[in-house]
């Protein structure tokens, strides 16, 4: 009765012991979950692996009074091409890093977020370049945004609730949206978006995860970086984190 089974991803590590490390993991079924991985630093380790970061697994953890412990784990994508791209690496720590701060209290929307988080990394390791790679983390933050409750507005203005079409318009990222050209000024929102970028910021969000639209093949590496950036501003007022492979994103995926 004290055992369960459950799917996660490797997010975080730490030491416990000589021997022993505990592993904060998100799971599909309660959320962020830490487990102890007993002898783990050991060569002849069992979970050996398995319990590397960005790795997926299928767990059995026996239930403890303060930590659960980690029984057997049965990988199920350790996300290879990640670990053979630095670049790669880097937006995968991203997103991971995202789960970690917004995962609290977030059991209700475990299979969501988890199942997003999977495809996320999945798609990343999976790219051929530094577009498709952003995009996949596009798609993260803004579904991410949705599933938590602080969805983006991209159709009306914030101020005045008017509809934005295809006119230029401002974007706030401490309100999370659009602001149209007569209520940027009284707000002093001063980021200017071109309804393009909107646009493809919509589709982005519209569409299922998996599907490739016309504004996923007609983007260029630039527009993504700008939708990324952006998106990664209005994260941070909702976490109140920085996420610390940003500066390295920005030092490295950017040049």
């Amino acid at each position: 009765m004290n055992n369960y089974v459950t799917e996660a991803i490797n997010l975080k590590s730490y030491n416990l012991n000589d021997a022993d490390k505990i592993i904060v993991m998100y799971s599909k079924d309660n959320g962020l979950i830490k487990g102890v991985a007993k002898g783990i630093k050991k060569p002849k380790s069992k979970l050996g692996a398995r319990m590397d970061l960005l790795v997926a697994n299928s767990l059995q953890l026996l239930k403890g009074r303060s930590m659960d412990t980690i029984m057997q784990a049965q990988t199920v994508n350790h996300f290879r091409k990640t670990r053979e791209d630095y670049d790669k690496l880097m937006l995968s720590t991203y997103v991971s890093e995202v789960v970690m701060n917004f995962g609290e209290g977030s059991e209700s929307a475990s299979k969501d977020i988890y199942e997003l988080l999977y495809k996320a990394l999945n798609r990343i390791s999976d790219s051929s370049n530094k577009k498709d790679m952003l995009i996949a983390a596009i798609k993260f933050q803004l579904k991410m945004l949705l599933i938590m409750g602080f969805c983006v507005e991209l159709d009306t203005c914030l101020c005045c609730g008017e509809r934005i079409l295809d006119e230029d318009m401002y974007f706030s990222t401490k309100m999370g949206g659009v602001v149209c050209k007569e209520c940027c000024e009284p707000l002093g929102v001063k980021l200017k978006m071109h309804h393009k970028i909107r646009d493809f910021m919509q589709a982005m969000l519209q569409f299922d995860f998996d599907f490739e639209s016309d504004y996923d093949k007609k983007a260029t590496e630039k527009v993504c970086q700008v939708c990324f950036d952006l998106l990664d501003e209005y994260i941070k007022t909702h976490t109140n984190k920085r996420q610390k492979s940003m500066k390295i994103i920005k030092e490295g995926l950017y040049t």
